[in-house]
């Protein structure tokens, strides 16, 4: 059993603006989506979970642990010419978007290539908020190249350069999501899974705060 499109994602064309990215429909197989989304975790909070804190469904594990495996390394190695052998991974799982989140950013310095994957059956959004944009600067959020309605199955992969700024117009309510980084060494993965579960350790605590993930 094989939940993503790894050919589909191989013969797909990255394109250069504003940075090198993919976009991809379709790369969740569409007749795992319903299986995945019954097993999603439910996230009643904003910001990035690790998913040993969660509780996952079966789908949702080996569709975690094909993403880590090594075709999808080489996969995306290949599309985008960078050498992750022997690179660690991280995943962070969100369910649930607050006003505040989607300000312009790029990835730190410690990743390597990022992958989003979005899990929102009946997304209706298809321009504005919500909608990730790839852009062209780190101001503003209207320059941009691409669009990216967060509906079922749908991929954002682009390697984490400088200039990789990104961000969507505020939005409020569930917004599923996969995000998948190799990343420069294992200390790196070690940080990052620390920093999330304490984030969900202070979120069961704190179930009402506010504290920025």
């Amino acid at each position: 059993m094989t939940y993503f499109d790894l050919e589909g994602f191989r013969a797909a064309r990255a394109r250069s603006d504003p940075f090198p990215h993919l976009v991809m429909e379709g790369f969740l197989r569409p007749e795992h989506h319903t299986a995945v989304d019954r097993d999603f975790p439910e996230i009643r909070q904003a910001g990035s979970f690790d998913p040993s804190s969660l509780a996952l469904g079966p789908a949702m594990c080996e569709a975690l642990d094909e993403l880590r495996g090594e075709a999808a390394a080489l996969a995306v190695a290949e599309k985008f010419g960078i050498d992750l052998r022997d690179r660690p991974t991280t995943i962070t799982l969100r369910g649930q978007a607050r006003a505040k989140d989607g300000r312009i950013h790029a990835d730190s310095k410690d990743k390597l290539v990022t992958l989003l994957i979005y899990l929102n059956p009946g997304w209706a959004a298809e321009t504005g908020s919500g909608c990730l944009r790839l852009l062209r600067s780190a101001t503003e959020i209207e320059d941009y190249e691409t669009e990216v309605p967060a509906r079922m199955g749908t991929l954002v992969a682009f390697p984490c350069a400088p200039n990789a700024w990104h961000g969507h117009l505020p939005y409020v309510g569930q917004r599923r999501s996969i995000q998948l980084n190799w990343v420069v060494d294992e200390g790196a993965a070690e940080r990052t899974r620390t920093r999330h579960l304490r984030s969900a350790l202070w979120k069961r605590v704190n179930p009402f705060g506010h504290r920025a993930n």
